[in-house]
Formats: structure tokens, C-alpha cells, sequence
């Protein structure tokens, strides 16, 4: 069940948005946004609140309907209006909330709402605690608390959880919501080992984010948003974080980025 996506056809991109815009009453909450993502690649997005970072990905998690442009996936024109759509092209996303069941094991957590069952009917729990091993060995290997309610474990433990249940149904997007908020150092470094096991995998990530340290270290990409415009990308080892801070709170582009429309070059 877990996802064998390869990362061979790097040169091509899984995710393209191109042009995308979104309005709510008479406002641009995102205008003319352009962004794409590859397999195996994590793109941070940065700005500050209301810059339309995250109302841009609630438009490719199917939560939001655009105005205007298109989506592609593997190269075909995506059509979501939902959030289920979403999941058709193997897109999933993770929020801050990570939204588990808090009373229930990681199995159970993993297969809620699509529960497996015996012939008879009755709940399958050793099959899915089996498949929660296999694909929690793959991305955690030191995860051994699965009899535990998810209440009960570490936050980068429960970031585990919500990470396996995504790939579980062969995810190949995934998008992360600040999934380093609130964490210490260490949960913080096993959320790192867990990005980095995705991206071996070929699974492209985009990465909302306030934190430009979790960002230049997890991210190959950043672009910048601000006012709903792209200012624009860069690879992050072409830019220092001054350049970054420079285009959130200025909306200057440094030359080693790409400028989007949003951008005033410097």
C-alpha cells in the first residue's frame, strides 16, 4: 500500500501552478501565482500572514476553488474542486493540527475512515497494525509505540502518525503546514530525518513555514510570497536568509532568485 514512486523523471515536474488567482469579496488573496515542485524536492513557502501562502495550497488541496489558472500533475491538467479530487492525484496535506484521533493507537489512526475487515465483517486490527509496521519501518524506524494512544507520544512521534497515514494510500504530494511549530530540538531533528526519508522516496513536499532556519535546512527551494504575489524562488543554497528576509518584508528579489511579478529586482 505504501508509495513506490520513483524519483527517474526528476526533469519533470509533479506539481505546476501556473497563473493561479483567487479573490474573496473583491480582494486578491492570491494573484497570478505561479509555483511548481519535483519529485524528491521540498519547496518552502515564506511570508508573512495574509501573504497567500497558505490560501495557494488550500487551492491545490481542493479546500479552495481558484478563479483563475491551472494545475498540473505529472504533466496533465488537474481538475480539483475538492479535497477528495485532491487525494485522486495522490495530493494529501498535513496540518499544524495534524488532525488525529487522539484516543485511538497509530494502526487505527492510519486506516481511520477506511478500516480494513475481516470476511465476516468484524474489524481487521492485525492487518492494519501489520501495514502500519511495514510503512512506519520505512519512515521511522525507531517508532515502537503502536499499542499507545497517539495522545501519549512525542510530537515528532505523532508527526509520524499523520505523516504514514499520507503515504500509506500512495501520497506522492505532500503538503506540510509549520510541522515544526511547538517542537523542541530533538522532535524537530526527527521531523527532519522524516523529510528526508520522503524525499529518498521521490515524494515532492511543500513546506508552509514562519521559520526560515527549518526552511535553509529542509528545503531546496524557497519562494517568497507577499501581497499575494510571488516575489520570487530561489534554490536556497543561492541565497543567504538576509536575501529572504529582504523579500518578505521588502519584496526585493535577490539575483540569485527568479522574480516573480510580485518583485521589485535588485
Amino acid at each position: 500500500m505504501t508509495s513506490t514512486y520513483a524519483s527517474a523523471n526528476s526533469d519533470k515536474p509533479l506539481v505546476t501552478m501556473r497563473d493561479i488567482s483567487i479573490a474573496f469579496g473583491g480582494i486578491k488573496a492570491v494573484d497570478h501565482a505561479s509555483v511548481d515542485l519535483y519529485p524528491g524536492e521540498v519547496v518552502g513557502l515564506l511570508g508573512h500572514n495574509g501573504a497567500g501562502k497558505s490560501t495557494l495550497i488550500k487551492i491545490l488541496s481542493g479546500a479552495y476553488l481558484r478563479d483563475t489558472g491551472e494545475i498540473h500533475v505529472s504533466g496533465e491538467l488537474a481538475q480539483i474542486a475538492n479535497p477528495r479530487d485532491a487525494k485522486t492525484y495522490g495530493i494529501e496535506t498535513i496540518y499544524q493540527t495534524l488532525a488525529l484521533a487522539d484516543n485511538l493507537d497509530a494502526a487505527a489512526n492510519l486506516f481511520l475512515g477506511r478500516e480494513l475487515r475481516t470476511r465476516w465483517g468484524t474489524l481487521d486490527d492485525s492487518a492494519m497494525e501489520s501495514e502500519a509496521r511495514k510503512v512506519m519501518g520505512r519512515l521511522n524506524p525507531r517508532f515502537e509505540k503502536f499499542k499507545d494512544p497517539v495522545k501519549a507520544l512525542s510530537g515528532g512521534q505523532r508527526q509520524s502518525v499523520a505523516i504514514a497515514r499520507a503515504i500509506l494510500f500512495n501520497a506522492r504530494i505532500l503538503i506540510m503546514d509549520e510541522p515544526t511549530a511547538a517542537l523542541g530540538p530533538e522532535e524537530t531533528a526527527q521531523v527532519a530525518d522524516l523529510i528526508l526519508q520522503l524525499k529518498k522516496d521521490g515524494i515532492g513536499i511543500f513546506l508552509i513555514s514562519h521559520d526560515i532556519e527549518d526552511v535553509f535546512e529542509l528545503a531546496d527551494r524557497v519562494t517568497v510570497m507577499k501581497n499575494g504575489r510571488i516575489v520570487g524562488t530561489a534554490k536556497t543554497a543561492d541565497v543567504s536568509k538576509d536575501e529572504v528576509l529582504g523579500m518578505i518584508i521588502a519584496g526585493k528579489c535577490p539575483k540569485g532568485a527568479t522574480a516573480g511579478p510580485g518583485a521589485v529586482e535588485i
